[in-house]
Formats: structure tokens, sequence, C-alpha cells
């Protein structure tokens, strides 16, 4: 059976390149923090195409991690590492301190339920409403009765800011709506981790903005590991406690937005200025 998880309430390391070193988070706040998630010198390629080639991470339980990166750099590989939708050709992938990669895809059920995902584009059933859409896992995976299958979707809508909006389809939501939709149905299981997958891709500033109060407001209300994949340096300067920057397939660097802007390291200093550097086009 998995851990319990937060309770739903709608009030209430790696390895660097270049000569920097690598601040972690333990050292940032003097003890030790919990890992809930650990890669360890994964390796995965696609055909000829070698996409992640070594990564070491360890994710804090509790906090966001902000995982940036140029196109191609592998960052949403390694999210369908982390969620078992990929299997790595070598290296070893833990959740909650037991070992995952290795597991059969029955097993996988139990991790995969204490994780929550929000697909790049939403990834909502269009002929569904909103309700339905939410209650999907639900009636997946439970057997919570109609009634209080329709509680928990009233109080998943309730944290993204969508209260009592039920009946509507997908095509009569704006972008931002849907998106919160499906934050809706990504935490409606409760999950203890978060994967977003360019959560602000195609949003106005405003929206944008909007969506990174959400992810905040989850951290802080239910406790929430989150792992938030992203090119916007505005939302990953506001979500981050810590900030992550694979290049060509492993981690470059780890630490602070602010000491990642600030990094002697000029591959990742660019990232940060939004200076066009030859390096990322190796990736």
């Amino acid at each position: 059976m998995p851990p319990a998880s937060p309770q739903f309430n709608p009030d209430s390391s790696s390895a660097a390149a270049g000569s920097a070193p690598v601040i972690s988070a333990e050292r940032r706040n003097g003890e030790a923090a919990r890992p809930i998630i650990r890669l360890r010198n994964v390796h995965k390629a696609f055909h000829h195409l070698q996409v992640l080639t070594g990564v070491d991470l360890d994710i804090e339980e509790g906090k966001t991690t902000v995982v940036l990166g140029p196109s191609g750099s592998g960052k949403s590989v390694m999210l369908k590492h982390i969620v078992g939708l990929l299997r790595p050709d070598s290296g070893e992938i833990y959740f909650d301190g037991e070992r995952v990669d290795n597991l059969k895809e029955r097993d996988l059920i139990d991790v995969r339920l204490q994780i929550g995902l929000l697909f790049q584009g939403g990834a909502l059933f269009d002929s569904l409403t909103v309700e339905e859409n939410i209650e999907f896992p639900l009636r997946e995976h439970t057997k919570l009765t109609r009634e209080e299958r329709h509680d928990r979707v009233a109080r998943a809508l309730e944290v993204v800011d969508l209260k009592g909006m039920f009946t509507k389809l997908p095509a009569q939501l704006s972008g931002g709506q849907r998106k919160r939709v499906a934050l809706a149905r990504a935490i409606v299981l409760e999950p203890r981790v978060v994967l977003y997958d360019e959560p602000t891709t195609g949003l106005d500033p405003i929206r944008s903005d909007g969506i990174n109060e959400l992810i905040i407001k989850l951290s802080k209300q239910m406790g929430v590991t989150s792992i938030v994949v992203t090119h916007d340096l505005v939302s990953a300067q506001k979500v981050a406690d810590r900030c992550v920057l694979l290049l060509h397939g492993k981690v470059a660097a780890d630490g602070t937005y602010a000491e990642l802007a600030h990094h002697r390291n000029e591959h990742v200093s660019h990232f940060f200025m939004g200076q066009y550097d030859r390096e990322y086009e190796k990736d």
C-alpha cells in the first residue's frame, strides 16, 4: 500500500559542469534534507541520439525543484523516467527509498498513484465535462461512491480557484482555465509529488502568474513536492526553492535561482541572461 498522502485541504545531488561548485540545499539549510526521488547515473538514448548522459539528482521532499535547460537537453525525458513512462538504459531511480526503475508494470501502479502529472498541453478529454475530466482518475483507481467523487472534484476545483465549474467542456474554457482543470485532475488523488511539464507555455503573463501562484499554494497548503520543467525564467525565479540546469543530458548546475544566475560557468550564466550560446546547439 502507498504511504499516506498529504491532507487535501483547500483552506488551509548532482554533478556540476565547469569550475563552479554545486551548493546543495543541505548545506544551505544547515541540515540534511530528505530526498523523495533520487536519480543515479541515468542514461537514455533513442537510437543514436543520446538524451540523458548520466543524470545524478536528488529531489527534496516538500520543496519545489525547477528543471531548466535548452531545448533537447532531456528535461521532459527525465520527467517521464520519474513516473515510469520511460525506463533508463542504465542507472537507477528511487522513490521514497525504493528502487523503481526495475519494477514490473503492475508494481509501478502504487508509485504512480503518488505522483500527479500536469501535461504540457493539459491533455483534457475534449468530450468530457470539467467534472468528468477531473473525476477520471478517481473512477479508475478508487472505490469512492459517486457522491464522494463529486466532493473530491469540488475540493480540487476550489484549490485551483475554479469553484463550482463542473459542467463546462474544455472548448468553453480559456487556456488558463484548461491548465487549472488539468492541475485539478493531477491533484485529485492527493499525490505526494506533482510533475509540471512547461506549465506556463502558451499563457499570457497574467495567467502564467496565476499558475505560479497555484504551484506555491500546493507546496504550502498540501506539502506537495513539485518538479517544474520550464523555459520561463520569471516563473522559475518565483516558484523555485532550488533550480537545476540540464546541459548535454546531465546536471550542469544546481542551487538557488540567484546562485545559478551568477554562476561562474559562462554556459550556465548565459542561459539565465538569455544570451545565445553555441554550446546549447550541441544538444
